[in-house]
């Protein structure tokens, strides 16, 4: 099916127009009309080649929400008309002992992302949501609850799977004491879901003017880690710590204000290596650990959990005009708290 999308034709060129061709749905399939498609900072690293890995044409968006109107002979799970989220994964070797322990992300063989991956399908590479339709295997496509904003619901399918996988993981509840490290698209929602499950929240950050919102978010206290003594007051007392920073910083400062046996997870991925003092891990039995989306079930989980407790992301929403602006915006951490695009823009680009 000719499909339009947004494309980026090399790393230095910008997102334009662009006409792709998608799968008609096989017996398996579940066609979706995208609504609405977040985007995320790994969109921009692929776009622009930062990580060495991209194949051109690249239509990137993993973070997608809307509507079935089509599914095969042999699905299951969806009907014309529900909604349906697809993430970071559209397929992965389903054998493999990760993905039987429902860890499609871990998939020995290599999961299939939602873009700039291999496509079994048409020999070529698979294709993001930046685009009108897109078309997955029941068993990578999930369900949204319906009194969810659906535009506000798009970022879960990657910043919240993200932060909710380590922080269930790790059994994160009432009477845990729980830092979350930068607060952006990542950390924003590592503060909501880590007040959901009931634990004290503290948030880390070196911008004074994000105190404000920090609280509004749900946090019960906000340190600026750039002020030593606010440091020392949290030595020892963590029982676990999100740190989502994706820029070089100081990790020996966050792993000494945890408690004898307390883990901070990495999900933020710097470009360089981050300098580990093991002296911080062997005094005090400490764990650093990292931590990489979530599996489908999970994932699924996470939907519902954000459904009966009415989490979302705090959104901007652009039409697809603007992605390059976007882009350029979300590299300065210029927005409140993640993009998300209007597809019902796309059909008066093309």
């Amino acid at each position: 099916m000719k499909t339009n999308s947004y494309a980026v034709q090399n790393a230095n060129t910008p997102l334009a127009p662009f006409n792709i061709q998608r799968r008609a749905p096989g017996a398996h399939d579940v066609e979706i009309k995208i609504e609405f498609c977040g985007v995320c900072h790994t969109d921009v690293h692929i776009a622009r080649n930062e990580w060495h890995g991209t194949t051109y044409p690249c239509v990137p968006g993993h973070e997608i929400v809307g509507r079935v109107v089509r599914v095969g002979a042999q699905v299951k799970k969806f009907k014309e008309g529900d909604l349906a989220g697809v993430g970071c994964l559209v397929d992965s070797c389903r054998t493999c002992a990760n993905c039987k322990d429902d860890l499609e992300q871990f998939c020995e063989a290599s999961p299939t992302f939602t873009y700039n991956a291999p496509d079994k399908h048409s020999g070529g590479m698979t294709y993001g949501g930046y685009s009108e339709r897109v078309v997955v295997d029941e068993a990578f496509v999930l369900h949204i609850m319906k009194n969810l904003n659906l535009a506000a619901a798009a970022p879960l399918l990657c910043a919240g799977i993200t932060t909710y996988s380590p922080l269930r993981h790790y059994k994160v509840g009432k009477g845990q004491k729980v830092g979350v490290v930068g607060l952006g698209g990542l950390g924003h929602m590592g503060v909501k879901l880590a007040k959901a499950f009931g634990a004290h929240v503290v948030v880390f950050t070196t911008s004074p003017n994000k105190v404000k919102d920090a609280l509004r978010l749900g946090a019960d206290e906000v340190v600026n880690s750039k002020i030593e003594a606010e440091m020392k007051k949290h030595l020892n007392s963590f029982h676990f710590i999100l740190d989502t920073v994706a820029a070089q910083h100081d990790i020996n400062a966050y792993l000494l204000l945890l408690k004898r046996d307390g883990t901070l997870t990495q999900v933020g991925v710097p470009a360089e290596p981050l300098a580990v003092n093991v002296g911080s891990l062997i005094f005090g039995r400490r764990n650093f650990s990292g931590s990489l989306i979530g599996g489908i079930k999970e994932t699924q989980e996470m939907l519902d959990f954000c459904g009966q407790h009415n989490i979302t992301s705090d959104i901007e929403l652009i039409p697809i005009q603007k992605i390059n602006e976007a882009y350029e915006r979300l590299v300065k951490s210029d927005v409140k708290y993640r993009f998300v695009i209007d597809m019902a823009t796309l059909p008066a680009a093309v």
